[in-house]
């Protein structure tokens, strides 16, 4: 797809990069950024990179991430993405699971990477991308300037495993995900169908392209040759005046910078009518549950620019596998019906179909579903059966087909022989016009197993008690669903938005006591 851009328009900008902070703004042509990918390429083959061989890509958000990203599976090797949050013990763990030998990393990664080095077994060959000098370390810049910008010699086949994504570890350890480079080209064209993508398109990336959820939805339109802007400093003012500025057309917007823009437009920080938005014609958001206070707020602000909610999972290469388009929004809350060539259903333990409205393990399967959990047939045997993906996430579906998410299998509370589940208190609360954020937890109680507990972050300046969530609760929720502890906090989510429940019952589960019911 990237060389027949590069073909049929070579001097069209494939991508912009802004960095506010620093008033930077690059672009390079569809042309330049094929002969810079063709550059990579062969300077792999030349340090002896081969096919199947695993590299480990560490680097912030940029043009040249991309241009790496597609340097490694242009010559059929394994690109290995890491998480820029991740540490030098998690560095080392997914070195040794992938035994990559080469590993490419910016400069800002340094530390980590040496602080790893003496452990990492498999690499031999490190390779660092910025304007400075590593001792012992080579530059990629300097590599590339004697390298040939001529295609390298290699047809890729679709069954080839191009691809080890690690997920967030929202569940546990990171996992290693094989995909391949036929789950890449289903992903450009159902997210292209999805997303009705043309060449006169200007897609904006915001969220980390180490995940599979923007560098998915972005091969949807590089499969038409449309722009695309990378902006990695997040702010609702950097993205306002990057839309306006841009021209930008669509926009994926995670649901922690969804509540940031509406809230620093209630503060009136920024001003819709500051800006020039008459080419945004969508934006769609996914990577967790969207309250439907949100999607109201948002359509009585931008009547014109509809919201969509996307979902999917690494183990479906990224978001798409089921979306609810913007003609749909009565069935605000709901995450869709299946997706361009995607099946789905929801099933019960036995893998039997539940009846509409009753509570099951959704299931999805399509070209996306990943080859398998490297190195782990077992896990690979319990996820994927008969070719459907078992997401693991508990949904029901209503009489018209429109699925509801409601909760991860591991976030379920058993309170007392009664399920809850997470996320139907959390949109209740997201209701409460004077909380920013919240995560629902289960902490353990020695009556009833479990009780639910609410980590609520107030929006800024507001002080809020916990008799105030009491009563909203009392009003909106049944007894058996109602918080039994109010914890205020920051809500932490990791960089692709979802909350951090893990770190949350760390520092809550703690707390051990019998209520009175």
């Amino acid at each position: 797809m990237l060389a027949r851009n590069a073909r049929m328009f070579p001097g069209r900008t494939a991508l912009v990069e802004l960095k506010p902070s620093i008033g930077l703004r690059k672009e390079i042509t569809w042309k330049e950024l094929d002969e810079r990918v063709n550059r990579v390429a062969n300077v792999l083959l030349s340090r002896g990179v081969t096919s199947g061989d695993k590299v480990i890509h560490w680097m912030m958000n940029s043009i040249d991430w991309l241009v790496v990203y597609f340097g490694i599976i242009r010559i059929g090797a394994w690109v290995v993405p890491l998480n820029f949050r991740f540490t030098s013990h998690d560095l080392k763990y997914c070195a040794d699971i992938s035994e990559a030998k080469t590993i490419i990393f910016g400069e800002e990664f340094r530390e980590r990477v040496f602080e790893a080095q003496p452990e990492l077994k498999f690499v031999r060959d490190y390779i660092f991308t910025g304007q400075n000098q590593i001792t012992g370390m080579t530059n990629l810049i300097d590599l590339m300037t004697h390298a040939s910008p001529i295609p390298v010699e290699r047809e890729l086949e679709d069954e080839e495993e191009c691809g080890l994504y690690f997920t967030s570890g929202t569940t546990g350890a990171p996992k290693p995900i094989l995909i391949t480079q036929k789950n890449l080209g289903s992903a450009a064209i159902y997210e292209n169908v999805r997303q009705s993508a043309r060449g006169g398109d200007n897609f904006i990336m915001l969220s980390p392209l180490y995940h599979t959820g923007v560098m998915m939805h972005w091969l949807g339109f590089l499969i038409v040759g449309a722009r695309a802007v990378v902006l990695p400093e997040i702010s609702p003012r950097n993205i306002f005046e990057a839309i306006h500025n841009e021209k930008v057309t669509v926009a994926f917007l995670l649901v922690p910078w969804v509540l940031d823009i509406l809230g620093a437009m209630e503060r009136s920080e920024l001003k819709k009518g500051d800006y020039d938005f008459s080419r945004w014609r969508l934006v769609y958001t996914g990577a967790q549950p969207c309250p439907v206070t949100l999607v109201n707020k948002w359509q009585e602000i931008f009547p014109e620019i509809p919201i969509q909610n996307s979902y999917g999972l690494s183990e479906s290469t990224g978001p798409g596998c089921i979306y609810l388009p913007a003609e749909d929004q009565r069935k605000a809350g709901a995450i869709g019906k299946s997706g361009f060539n995607w099946e789905a259903r929801i099933v019960n333990e036995k893998g039997e179909d539940v009846s509409p409205g009753e509570v099951g393990e959704l299931i999805v399967k399509g070209d996306g579903v990943m080859k398998c959990y490297y190195k782990n047939p077992e896990k690979t045997a319990e996820t994927i059966k008969n070719g459907w993906l078992y997401t693991g996430d508990l949904a029901r579906k209503d009489d018209e087909g429109f699925i509801f998410l409601v909760d991860r299998k591991k976030d379920v509370i058993i309170y007392g022989g009664e399920n809850i589940y997470p996320v139907e208190i959390e949109n209740v609360l997201h209701g409460h016009p004077q909380i920013y954020d919240v995560a629902v937890i289960g902490i353990p109680d020695s009556r009833l197993g479990e009780i639910a507990a609410a980590v609520i972050e107030p929006k800024p300046g507001v002080t809020l008690v916990e008799a105030e969530i009491n009563e909203y609760c009392e009003q909106k929720l049944p007894r058996y669903k109602r918080p039994r502890r109010i914890f205020f906090d920051k809500v932490p989510r990791n960089a692709t938005g979802k909350i951090e429940k893990p770190e949350l019952r760390k520092k809550y589960a703690g707390y051990r006591e019998s209520f009175k019911i």
